[in-house]
């Protein structure tokens, strides 16, 4: 298993500040948040991202995800995917991460639908999967599993927010049957509750994480998303890297692997 952090976690750290956490702390590689208040979004040059894969193959890290925030279930998001896509290629990165960001209403799988086929071809193409994360208008693995399964195209998958899932009401069980054959990466976190959502260090709070790595193969990808940009009276995630990495590592350790894990990008 490898383990990524993502930069939500240091809002604003420079590149190279983020490299050398990575390293010192024994991560594989970073989820890089692609906002204009970060140092990479998809408004950069062709300098600067090739700046930045440079740096992180120097270290031997890989940019796993470029964390954008377009809704693709909402009819009025007008962040263009294809500028993601080409981001992520050109920053080496396996994936993409959308929201679904729905509004409530009838056709909300329909639009996530029609969105995520305009850039599936796209996606396939540069060598790069969009993931839909369990989140917002739908949270649970087999909210987003129903769109991509109606979406049925390659270069698209869903990323496990582990936080959301049980928030709306699944079981690791039903969230991992659910999206085991859509599948991209784990993204954990730990709270105190499902009132008080500030970010703990793993282990320290109520969520599931060892129901939710029993299932997983031993290959593949885990990504701490501490949400230190919307709690900025959380504690720095730079001091509990390391201790974080560690009780993932124990935790998969005493979890029994899947006869049949879902297919993860190496």
């Amino acid at each position: 298993m490898r383990y990524a952090f993502s930069t939500l976690g240091v809002p604003g750290l420079p590149v190279s500040d983020v490299v050398r956490l990575a390293v010192a702390h024994g991560y594989d590689g970073v989820e890089l948040r692609a906002h204009p208040e970060e140092p990479v979004h998809p408004g950069i040059g062709a300098r600067r991202r090739a700046s930045v894969a440079a740096e992180f193959a120097e270290h031997g890290l890989r940019v796993l995800t470029v964390a954008g925030y377009a809704r693709v279930a909402d009819p009025d998001d007008a962040e263009p995917l294809d500028a993601l896509v080409e981001l992520a290629h050109d920053l080496g990165a396996s994936y993409v991460r959308v929201f679904p960001g729905g509004r409530g209403g009838p056709d909300d799988d329909g639009v996530a639908v029609r969105r995520l086929r305009s850039v599936a071809a796209l996606a396939a193409d540069r060598g790069v999967r969009v993931l839909l994360e369990t989140h917002d208008s739908h949270r649970t693995g087999a909210a987003v599993a129903r769109v991509l399964d109606r979406a049925g195209a390659p270069g698209l998958g869903a990323l496990w927010d582990v936080m959301h899932t049980w928030l709306g009401g699944e079981s690791p069980a039903e969230s991992y049957a659910a999206l085991a054959p859509h599948l991209g990466y784990v993204q954990v976190k730990d709270i105190a509750s499902a009132q008080d959502t500030t970010p703990l260090p793993l282990g320290a709070g109520v969520l599931p994480l060892a129901d939710c790595l029993a299932p997983l193969g031993p290959d593949g990808w885990l990504c701490w998303e501490y949400e230190k940009r919307w709690y900025p009276d959380a504690a720095e995630l730079p001091g509990l890297l390391s201790a974080g990495r560690e009780r993932l590592a124990a935790l998969l350790a005493g979890a029994a692997p899947s006869a049949h894990p879902p297919p993860l990008d190496s």
